[in-house]
C-alpha cells in the first residue's frame, strides 16, 4: 500500500490528502466504486490500484476532463469520467448500470490545482479575479459582493464561515462599493484585514474564513454534500463503504450527523421506537492527518475523515434528517 502510495508520488502526481488512511480503513478494495471529486485523479487512482474493479469519477471542473485524459491506459480502461456535480448522482443513468456500488468517496473543499492558479480566484494569497467557480460556470464571487446588500453579506459571511467579524465586514463592503467594483481576490483580503485582527503566531489568515464562505455559496457546497450523502445512502450495497474527507466544521458536523445521527448517540433521548439508520460509523473518531503530512502539505492540517458502513437493507431504514441550517437567503445573480 505504501509503495502504491510512493509510485504515485513518483510520477509527479499530487497525493490528496489522508490517501493513505482511507487506503487502511477502507482495506481490503473490491468491486465497484465512486469518486464524487477526481481532481487530478489520485483517489480514483489508488482505487484502482488496491484492487478496485471499476471506478465511476465525478467532477464539474473541466480541469479535471484534462487530467482524465491524460492517464495511462492501465487506468482510462477502468476509470468512467463524467463531468458533473456529485449531488444526487444515483440519479444519472451512466452510473446505475454500477449499482450496487462497493464504495463511495468525497474528498471535499478546493485542490491544490485549483488554489495555485490566479485566474481561478479561491486564494487570497494571489492576485485574480474573484471568481471562484469551480465548474467555471454560473455565477461568481464578485457579483455576490458587488450586488449583496449588506444584510445579505453579513449573513453569509457569519452563517457559511462562522466569520465574527462579518456585519463589520459586510458594512466595510458596502462602504468599498461606492468607489467602485470589488472584482480582485487581493482587493478584497486587503479590505477584510482591515476588520478581522491577527493575534499570535501560526493564526489563519484574516479573509480565511470569508473566502470559504463565499467559495461554499457560489458553488453551493454544502447543498451538494447533503444531496451525495443521501444518494450513496440509496446506491450502496451493504456492507458498502462510504468514505468522506472534510475541511471545514461546517462539512464535518454535516457528515457526521448523517452517519451518527442525535437518536442514536444521545442517552438522555428516550427512543419509543429504534431506528435503524443506513450507516454504522467505522471510526468513532475522525482520522487526522500525521505531523509528517502536515508538514509536507499544509493545507492537510484541517483535513477529517469519517467512514461509514451501509447497513443490511433487510429492514426498512430511516433516512437521518439533516442538520438545521438557515434558510438560503441567496439569490445567485
Amino acid at each position: 500500500m505504501t509503495q502504491d502510495l510512493e509510485q504515485l508520488g513518483n510520477s509527479g502526481t499530487h497525493v490528496p490528502v489522508l490517501l493513505e488512511g482511507f487506503l487502511k480503513e477502507v482495506y481490503p478494495i473490491e468491486g465497484n466504486w465512486l469518486d464524487g471529486t477526481f481532481g487530478s485523479g489520485g483517489y480514483s487512482k489508488a482505487l484502482i490500484t488496491a484492487g478496485a474493479n471499476k471506478v465511476i469519477a465525478l467532477d464539474c471542473d473541466p480541469e479535471a476532463r484534462k487530467h482524465y485524459s491524460s492517464l495511462p491506459n492501465e487506468y482510462c480502461e477502468k476509470i468512467v469520467f463524467l463531468a458533473s456535480w456529485f449531488g444526487n448522482f444515483d440519479q444519472k443513468s451512466e452510473i446505475k448500470a454500477y449499482c450496487p456500488l462497493d464504495g463511495v468517496v468525497f474528498d471535499l473543499g478546493v485542490s491544490s490545482a485549483q488554489f495555485d492558479q490566479d485566474i481561478r480566484g479561491f486564494s487570497f494569497n494571489k492576485d485574480g479575479p474573484l471568481d471562484m467557480r469551480m465548474s467555471q460556470k454560473g455565477t461568481t464571487a464578485a457579483e455576490l459582493i458587488n450586488r449583496y446588500s449588506e444584510s445579505q453579506l453579513a449573513d453569509l459571511f457569519y452563517f457559511y464561515g462562522e466569520e465574527r467579524a462579518a456585519r463589520k465586514i459586510a458594512r466595510g463592503i458596502i462602504n468599498e462599493r461606492k468607489n467602485g467594483p470589488i472584482t480582485s481576490t487581493l482587493q478584497l483580503a486587503n479590505l477584510i484585514k482591515r476588520f478581522v485582527p491577527v493575534s499570535g503566531k501560526g493564526k489563519i489568515h484574516p479573509a480565511t474564513k470569508s473566502f470559504m464562505a463565499l467559495r461554499l455559496v457560489v458553488n453551493r457546497e454544502l447543498e451538494q454534500l447533503e444531496e451525495g450523502l443521501q444518494a450513496a445512502a440509496r446506491v450502496l450495497k451493504a456492507g458498502g463503504i462510504l468514505a468522506i474527507v472534510t475541511f471545514n466544521s461546517l462539512e464535518d458536523r454535516i457528515v457526521k450527523y448523517f452517519l451518527n445521527p442525535i437518536e442514536e448517540r444521545n442517552r438522555y433521548y428516550p427512543l419509543e421506537h429504534k431506528k435503524q439508520f443506513p450507516f454504522k460509523v467505522k471510526n468513532s473518531k475522525p482520522i487526522k492527518p500525521s505531523v509528517m503530512e502536515i508538514t509536507s502539505n499544509p493545507r492537510a492540517r484541517s483535513a477529517k475523515l469519517r467512514v461509514g458502513i451501509r447497513n443490511c437493507i433487510e429492514d426498512e431504514l430511516t433516512m437521518p434528517e439533516l442538520l438545521p441550517r438557515p434558510k438560503n437567503k441567496f439569490v445567485w445573480v
